[in-house]
């Protein structure tokens, strides 16, 4: 198996990850985050091989070094695609490339990738050799426990056994099934049930394969609690979406609780200081202020002056004279007393 991302073989990379989320985690986004978090591994949003290979290719994948550890999602399924997107990737200097195996949404259908490649292990199993051949960086798997009527013990370790051969670096797996009709990509994300057992299984079953679990968590203590040993054997990793978009403070706590390791920086307003540098050189580049600070609306979530934090930056922030005075305006409605915080109600 491939060295991983951090040169250790034994699948601590993928300790912690924040999910790969259409719209959301862009390079803004991103950069944002690894002021929260020196360890945590981060994701592109989804991106197509036609994208890659015939798409303004700086626009699309391009990222600042400062990101790293960052992994690449790709979207398809002809491995000759796959294989050149990742060669591309890797010369961009992406630490992994990840397949998509687990988007339910229409338009993937219609492209024959995501979920819908739950059926077709073979498939995928030719899509990771031609990547593992192309590229030195390891390269992963996000998957479902299985789509639609399939069952989950024979889908997913039929889709296992296909990527296992072909040399897959690691598998993430979001516990729940995928229903391809009769339910959006967001009712996806909420109404087929978790399966957590199902993913510790595949781990007993695989116990030399990275697995990480997705799906549902919503804090670090539910995180922590799914990386515990069960029977003797423990997950390889957690990976985080939509809480971490949307309560971004709790990642200040994935260094010191999951690597034992120092947090960048103190407290949330630390790392609006610490963010205020790459948002000056993008402002100086012409990106707009709301771009960035649309990914740190929730950062003071639960603190007295949250609402008009969020409300400024929302309001304020879109205008086109928005800069770094706008935000500092912002901050400055948030109380920094630690021991006054809004009911979670208030946050919402």
């Amino acid at each position: 198996m491939a060295d991983t991302i951090n040169g250790a073989g034994d699948g601590s990379a993928w300790r912690f990850s924040v999910a790969p989320m259409m719209d959301w985690t862009d390079r803004h986004c991103r950069a944002f985050h690894r002021t929260l978090s020196a360890r945590a591994l981060l994701y592109t949003e989804m991106v197509t091989t036609g994208a890659v290979l015939h798409g303004p290719r700086e626009r699309l994948i391009g990222f600042d070094a400062a990101e790293h550890p960052v992994a690449i999602q790709l979207g398809g399924s002809d491995p000759g695609d796959l294989a050149a997107a990742a060669r591309i990737a890797e010369e961009f200097g992406y630490r992994e490339v990840n397949l998509n195996v687990g988007c339910p949404s229409d338009r993937v259908q219609d492209g024959r990738f995501g979920a819908c490649l739950m059926r077709e292990p073979a498939l995928v199993g030719e899509c990771v050799a031609a990547m593992k051949a192309a590229v030195a960086v390891p390269v992963t798997v996000k998957c479902r426990i299985g789509v639609d009527d399939q069952d989950p013990e024979a889908a997913l370790d039929a889709l296992t056994a296909a990527v296992r051969a072909a040399g897959v670096d690691a598998l993430i797996v979001h516990a729940r099934k995928a229903w391809l009709k009769g339910l959006s990509p967001k009712e996806n994300r909420d109404i087929p049930p978790l399966d957590y057992g199902r993913v510790h299984r595949l781990k007993r079953a695989n116990p030399d394969l990275p697995v990480a679990l997705n799906g549902g968590l919503q804090d670090l203590a539910a995180a922590k609690a799914e990386l515990e040993p069960r029977d003797g054997l423990a997950l390889d990793g957690v990976m985080l979406g939509r809480a971490a978009y949307a309560e971004p403070a709790l990642l200040l706590g994935v260094d010191p609780d999951l690597f034992g390791a120092p947090a960048p920086v103190a407290d949330p307003f630390a790392a609006v200081e610490a963010y205020e540098p790459y948002i000056a050189a993008r402002l100086q580049e012409g990106v707009r202020l709301h771009a960035m600070t649309r990914h740190m609306l929730g950062l003071f979530n639960g603190r007295p002056g949250a609402r008009p934090y969020r409300r400024h930056l929302s309001v304020a922030g879109t205008r086109p004279d928005a800069g770094l005075h706008t935000l500092r305006e912002a901050v400055a409605l948030v109380s920094r007393e630690t021991s006054c915080r809004e009911p979670a109600s208030a946050a919402a």
